[in-house]
């Protein structure tokens, strides 16, 4: 938009949209009506220790380290 021609908002949309095919006039209706829509709204990732809280566990590093070991101990390894 130029400054000597001030143009509208809605104007400067619609004659970008009396441009386009058919198909693609009916893609910016979709996403016009969808932008007017509520939008869905997600829950807060929450942290592995808050979903823990309620379960009164207590794990250390070195527990978690410790079960990793335990874990991997017999997994294949290539002796390079």
């Amino acid at each position: 938009m130029e400054a000597e021609n001030p143009v509208s908002v809605e104007d400067a949309i619609l004659e970008r949209v009396r441009t386009l095919p058919p198909e693609k006039r009916e893609e910016v209706l979709r996403f016009a009506v969808s932008l007017s829509e509520p939008r869905e709204t997600r829950a807060p990732l929450r942290s592995p220790r808050g979903l823990w809280a309620d379960f009164d566990v207590d794990i250390s590093e070195e527990d978690i380290a410790e079960l990793r070991r335990e874990m991997w101990k017999n997994f294949p390894r290539d002796d390079i």
